[in-house]
């Protein structure tokens, strides 16, 4: 077991005001490209793409319900130092809800109600599997070659949003890409600020470009990269966020089905966060108890964000875990000071509306380093299989294979009274069940982790040959 790191504040210490604001805006800028990245994502699916008002509402709210979510994590959940926000792993399963034939004509009111109402009822799932102690005992059937395709498709399953994001215009976007890579590869060991800030700096930078080119006049309206102030003007200087804001939550059987896959991702990537958070800020290998009410919390988390319509749920952020090893400081009021600013800064309602000014490339060019790093996360769980193993390669190829190629035949699309929608595979009765294999099978992350789960608990195969025993060494 490797020693644990030399800190300058534990867990449990306090340090002075001064030093918590900062350390705490810290964890609020490390937790901030994901967070805004989210609802950018979802933009176009909702139907909110060319509604600037809506998205920084969206915006806004999903940094409220971080802001509680953490609070009630490091205070009443694991009591881990652990930052909650969005999950990518919800992302797949949504635009899949927002697709469904009977939403083609809906607004993104509609869409994202169905949305709520399947979060909801996942987050009674994984609180049923977090209080209940169930967490720990479904856990025995998931293996590293199961998380290796579950996590690394839910980065894969995104590559639309890459590539043809950013070559909206490719000088923008282009530079996006090459800063994150300068900063957070070529020179994260010459200050620390390109350690702790890539992306940020990043978009700053190429954001500030776009801007100067826009007010000299290279860049017209219309352009793909012109940036415009306008909507931060009109947006109102405080709106607090409030439980059904769109509208209440409509229940569907398919929607929640597939839903459900990004919860069990979700459940078993904190896992691992809570792991890597103990041992990173001094606390004690986390137990059964520790693990179970964690996701117990993240699950009362997702419900709120369900109540309040953030369009996802929350999970345990890896990043701002990263920035506790990079800073040596695992103070679990660190984190909620950051938390504290969460909440103020998204009352603020020319916040939220900031974030809309974002040129497209730039996004584009954020998603194709972010998506890219999700993917090979989930890839690291490969270090404790056997890769000479026949068994292991033939699992792990099917699943990716299928992962990407299933989602390609049901997410194909016909044009209906004017609109695209998704063609239903499946029509027979019972309707409902036709509707959730229609659903599951537009999520790759779902069909991925499926055919690897069940096959990897089938197949005969040894416990160190599916990486079963050195995973545990790792983790103790």
């Amino acid at each position: 077991m490797s020693e644990k790191p030399s800190l300058i504040y534990g867990i449990d210490d306090v340090p002075p005001i001064g030093q918590a604001l900062g350390l705490g805006f810290q964890h609020y800028l490390t937790m901030f490209g994901s967070t805004v990245a989210i609802p950018l994502i979802l933009s176009g699916p909702l139907g909110i793409s060319g509604n600037p008002q809506a998205l920084g509402w969206l915006i806004s709210t999903m940094f409220f319900v971080s802001g509680i979510t953490t609070l009630l994590q490091t205070q009443w959940g694991s009591r881990l130092p652990l930052v909650q926000g969005g999950t990518f792993s919800f992302l797949a399963p949504t635009i899949a809800i927002c697709g469904m034939a009977a939403l083609k004509d809906s607004g993104w009111e509609v869409r994202i109600t169905h949305v709520q109402g399947a979060i909801l009822v996942g987050a009674v799932f994984e609180i049923f599997v977090g209080y209940t102690g169930l967490v720990g005992k479904l856990l025995r059937f998931v293996g590293p070659i199961t998380i290796a395709p579950t996590i690394a498709l839910i980065g894969l399953s995104l590559f639309k949003f890459g590539a043809p994001v950013a070559g909206t215009h490719w000088g923008i976007g282009g530079l996006t890409i090459g800063l994150i890579i300068l900063f957070s590869q070529y020179l994260r060991r010459t200050h620390r600020v390109f350690e702790l800030f890539p992306v940020m700096l990043a978009i700053l930078i190429a954001w500030g470009t776009a801007w100067i080119l826009t007010a000299t006049g290279v860049f017209e309206e219309g352009h793909p990269a012109f940036v415009t102030m306008a909507n931060i003007e009109s947006a109102p200087w405080f709106r607090i966020p409030y439980p059904f804001q769109w509208g209440m939550p409509v229940f569907g059987a398919a929607a929640i089905i597939g839903m459900l896959s990004g919860y069990v991702a979700s459940m078993v990537e904190s896992v691992g966060d809570y792991y890597a958070c103990a041992r990173l800020s001094g606390a004690p290998v986390p137990r059964a108890r520790i693990i179970n009410r964690g996701i117990g919390m993240e699950g009362i988390g997702c419900f709120i964000a369900g109540l309040f319509g953030t369009g996802n749920g929350t999970t345990s952020y890896s990043e701002n875990i990263g920035a506790i090893g990079l800073t040596r400081v695992g103070s679990r009021r660190v984190v909620q000071v950051g938390a504290c600013l969460m909440i103020g800064f998204a009352v603020f309602g020319k916040f939220g509306a900031l974030f809309t000014a974002i040129p497209q490339p730039i996004v584009g060019g954020m998603y194709c380093a972010m998506f890219g790093m999700i993917a090979s996360v989930g890839l690291s769980n490969l270090q404790f299989v056997n890769l000479n193993s026949a068994r292991n390669l033939f699992i792990l190829g099917f699943a990716f294979f299928m992962g990407l190629s299933v989602p390609e035949y049901f997410g194909k699309q016909e044009l209906v009274d004017g609109s695209m929608v998704f063609v239903n595979h499946f029509t027979f009765s019972p309707q409902a069940l036709a509707g959730v294999l229609n659903t599951l099978g537009q999520n790759g992350m779902a069909v991925g982790a499926l055919a690897a789960l069940v096959l990897d608990n089938t197949v005969p195969g040894t416990p160190q040959e599916r990486g079963l025993t050195n995973w545990v060494q790792a983790e103790e």
